[in-house]
């Protein structure tokens, strides 16, 4: 049976560092609220229904959002974990009470979201704040030893998904990682002297690129084939990748010079406008062939509109349904189905993550209609449920 996990956005409850710096009370729902339309047809805000405007803090909350996720038949969530080095952490709350307190008593793995985090893409009250780092992500050996022991209760905890025996750890930038194979190897040896027999780890990919593998220089996007970018990963020592598909898919559809038209012009002339994609034809374009390679999950995506955070320069994905959807996990499914029980894992991106309109939870325009594609596709194919 195919292994949903869908990524999970802690975001929804105040901390004081984003009370400094984007005003009290700041959650990605301030985001959410406020979102305008764009364009004729734009479905804008988007609304949550059953769980309202939740606050993350709430046990009730995660509970019922983890009933949500077990009745689509996602098999976990793939919590977003900010580790920037030296000790610092942010957003680390809703984890920490989901693991001490064993509720709600439904899988998880984590997943490491390496970059810094800067203030270019919101907006501070009513005015642009100057641009800058707010925390940069670092790196060094003491670090990945501290990193470890910190994560290593989760690794033990017998919710946690793994992959081959092997406890999921998910890094979202893995070419940011100065020696990701160094890193890798001093995890997997402090892994099997803590009494594991290792960690699976999975590295995020694009399968497009506008800079070479080997040289790091300014080159066009192959679209022909993916197994250039996904080696690249897998050599570092990853066990496997995590396939974004809908990237190549945007290129496929206005052209692999698009990107760099809309940003020479932006630069120039500071205009800025929607990129818009029909969803049908981004899910015709997203998987490729190496997606059926033993050792790539592909990703699905529910929707997909982030000018809530970003406005008219945000990429909007157009025509979003229950339907949609159903249909993409079908093809997701049929991707996996020949691998190994283990590794027929499709990414959901994602849960929760309102600020892009890219979630399943019920929202006010199609209710619980993504949970229950889901389920449908699963019920008809295994009798999830039933």
């Amino acid at each position: 049976m195919a292994r949903f996990i869908a990524f999970y956005l802690p975001q929804y409850y105040p901390t004081k560092e984003n009370d400094e710096w984007w005003g009290k009370g700041f959650t990605e729902w301030t985001n959410v609220v406020k979102a305008k339309k764009c364009f004729w047809g734009h479905n804008q805000p988007h609304i949550p229904a059953d769980l309202g405007f939740y606050d993350l803090r709430l046990a009730e909350t995660r509970e019922a959002q983890a009933q949500l996720a077990q009745e689509a038949g996602v098999e976990g969530f793939c919590y977003w974990h900010y580790w920037f080095g030296n000790g610092v952490t942010i957003l680390d709350r809703v984890f920490d009470e989901v693991l001490k307190s064993g509720s709600p008593n439904f899988p998880f793995c984590l997943g490491w979201a390496n970059e810094s985090w800067t203030n270019t893409s919101w907006k501070k009250a009513s005015a642009f704040v100057k641009s800058g780092t707010l925390l940069e992500q670092v790196y060094s050996d003491e670090d990945y030893v501290k990193h470890f022991y910190a994560v290593l209760p989760a690794f033990k905890d017998n919710r946690y998904i793994t992959i081959d025996g092997k406890p999921l750890f998910y890094v979202y930038r893995p070419l940011n990682i100065p020696d990701a194979t160094h890193f890798i190897e001093i995890w997997q040896n402090l892994a099997k002297e803590n009494g594991l027999k290792g960690i699976h780890f999975v590295g995020m990919c694009f399968n497009t690129s506008f800079h070479s593998a080997t040289t790091g220089k300014f080159v066009i996007p192959k679209l022909d084939e993916a197994a250039s970018y996904y080696k690249r990963i897998l050599d570092m020592g990853f066990d496997a990748v995590n396939a974004r598909g809908n990237a190549r898919a945007e290129y496929k559809i206005s052209g692999s010079w698009y990107p760099v038209f809309k940003e020479l012009i932006n630069r120039l002339f500071k205009f800025h406008w929607n990129s818009r994609y029909n969803i049908k034809k981004i899910n015709k374009h997203i998987f490729v062939p190496e997606d059926r390679w033993e050792n790539v999950y592909p990703t699905i995506l529910p929707n997909w509109d982030r000018s809530p955070r970003s406005g008219k320069r945000a990429t909007v994905y157009t025509h979003s349904t229950p339907e949609a959807f159903e249909e993409v996990a079908k093809r997701a499914i049929e991707v996996v189905k020949d691998k190994a029980p283990d590794h027929q894992v499709v990414f959901i991106q994602s849960w929760n993550e309102w600020g892009e309109g890219n979630y399943m939870e019920p929202d006010q325009q199609y209710g619980k209609g993504y949970i229950k594609a889901l389920r449908k596709v699963l019920s008809n194919l295994y009798n999830y449920g039933r």
